[in-house]
């Protein structure tokens, strides 16, 4: 049953915090739509797949004439049980698994999101609104709706509701879905992709204007001739599901997807494609490609062009090991191209969640002892080159190098395979404020000293993108958090700053909870 209250005298009355405490994510998504009648057995097997991109909650949705929902925090396979999936019927569906930054991370920040006027909407996403004080104030002057979660889907979600609603007619049709969602990528700004079912439609799919966030579609074909097409976040999702002739949604453009009618698709309002580097640099599974490239080879060329700036640093090392699992390709590379040795000398428990995407502080900082252990024989007495795909805030790094002086290395080098982190992301990349960022106001010395190691070096922006080139791509990617560039035309130095701002007050209010609850019982 939906959170949502009855619509009573024109108005959606949803109570909600005081905006501008919007959740920021970085998520991953799946929708199917056909003739499978267990269609959500497809979405939770996806969402184990994509389980990497978010791990704080999951949700799943389907439609048979009604919409029938599931969601809560934790893991895909601890939510999701016989009994509830079972429940969950139709041949429509979406899911999504997440993470929040500065959002809540409670049941009601769970996705997908519903809404039952006009037709009933259900939604998910992945990404960031940057003007959410602007259109939290628009949805309450001009459209009467209250919201009530810090999850930015519900905007995206309410505007694309509102839109619809002003346009539609009794019946949902392809054309005021279209009118609406360009309505929908000329209001919203940021980086989202979103994954729609609209009743009695079927299911939409559209990307931002920069298209930054990834979203790819696919189709197949079943043995009694059938046909079904589905979206999601990284391509591997729809391959280990059957799924083929996949191609990426572009920036500005919506495909709206209909049983027993081949896909519309259509660019609405489209401005410079400009994806998401830090996906190639952390967040995709290595196997997958995103915007026609893939992962694992672009990793590769991050190992070339770091032993080259090893090079130039004059160091030497015995051994090449790498922090798992992300950087193992880039450092088995650059191992390679050296001539030095590479051992995967860090074990990891697969049972610990990501520690980068860990919703608090405290958690990443607990977690990353429990999640590596260090292989003796493989540090002592060796001067070793750690490898990791970025150093963010530090705190894991520095775990690390203790890791290793405590496992006997004599020195201990940290590579990053991207530039240092000196500006915050607004797109979906839980960067948090700048305050925490270990390169901010540092310069590398400091940093080797900060993390205990004996040298850091990083990646050269220019090498990072040039790798990317090597790969197969000549887009220009989003690198904001690298190099300040926002290409968003909204984000000034006065949005960061209240963004900034905004988040340094919700971290006080988590704090002050976090000692609130401190000996409770339970």
């Amino acid at each position: 049953m939906s959170r949502y209250p009855p619509i009573l005298g024109g108005i959606v009355r949803i109570p909600r915090p005081d905006p501008p405490s919007r959740g920021v994510l970085m998520c991953g998504f799946y929708g199917s739509i056909g003739s499978n009648p267990t269609v959500c057995h497809e979405v939770y097997e996806a969402l184990v797949c994509l389980q990497h991109r978010g791990q704080d909650s999951a949700g799943i949705v389907s439609y048979d004439d009604r919409f029938h929902l599931k969601k809560g925090n934790g893991l895909v396979r601890d939510i999701f049980r016989a009994k509830n999936i079972e429940r969950l019927t139709g041949t429509w569906s979406i899911g999504q698994v997440r993470y929040p930054t500065f959002g809540g991370s409670s049941n009601e920040d769970a996705q997908p999101f519903q809404v039952h006027y006009p037709y009933g909407i259900a939604m998910a996403h992945n990404g960031n609104v940057t003007n959410a004080v602007e259109l939290t104030d628009w949805l309450k002057s001009e459209k009467r709706t209250i919201l009530n979660s810090s999850c930015d889907v519900e905007l995206i979600l309410a505007t694309f509701a509102a839109e619809l609603g002003a346009l539609g007619g009794v019946d949902p049709d392809p054309e005021t879905t279209f009118e609406a969602i360009e309505n929908v990528l000329r209001r919203v700004k940021g980086a989202y992709s979103v994954i729609s079912l609209v009743a009695r439609l079927g299911m939409v799919a559209f990307r931002d204007p920069h298209g930054i966030r990834p979203l790819l579609m696919g189709s197949r074909i079943a043995k009694d001739g059938s046909e079904s097409w589905a979206c999601a976040s990284e391509n591997i999702a729809l391959e280990i599901l059957g799924y083929g002739n996949i191609k990426n949604i572009g920036p500005g453009e919506a495909v709206i997807f209909r049983p027993d009618h081949p896909p519309l698709r259509r660019t609405l309002f489209a401005h410079e494609h400009n994806p998401c580097i830090f996906e190639h640099v952390y967040f995709a599974r290595p196997d997958s490609i995103i915007d026609d490239v893939s992962v694992y080879q672009a990793r590769r060329n991050f190992g070339i062009q770091l032993a080259k700036k090893w090079r130039q640093s004059g160091l030497s090392a015995d051994v090449v090991i790498p922090v798992p699992d992300s950087s193992c390709t880039s450092a088995s590379t650059m191992a390679r191209e050296l001539g030095i040795e590479y051992r995967e000398g860090l074990v990891k428990n697969r049972y610990i969640g990501r520690t980068f995407i860990m919703p608090g502080q405290s958690e990443r900082t607990s977690s990353v002892r429990r999640k590596l252990n260090a292989i003796q024989s493989e540090f002592a007495g060796k001067d070793v080159l750690l490898v990791d795909d970025s150093i963010v805030r530090g705190n894991t790094s520095k775990q690390i190098v203790e890791l290793a002086r405590a496992a006997g290395a004599k020195k201990v080098y940290f590579a990053s395979c991207s530039p240092p982190v000196n500006h915050t992301c607004v797109y979906g990349v839980d960067m948090s404020t700048r305050a925490e960022l270990i390169a901010r106001d540092r310069n590398h010395d400091e940093i080797a000293k900060k993390l205990g190691a004996d040298a850091v070096i990083y990646q050269e922006i220019s090498d990072l993108r040039l790798s990317i080139k090597n790969s197969g791509s000549n887009l220009h990617y989003c690198a904001a958090c690298f190099d300040g560039q926002y290409p968003t035309e909204d984000v000034t130095s006065e949005t960061l700053s209240e963004i900034e701002q905004a988040r340094l007050q919700h971290q006080e209010l988590q704090s002050s909870i976090e000692e609130d609850t401190v000996g409770e019982p339970g």
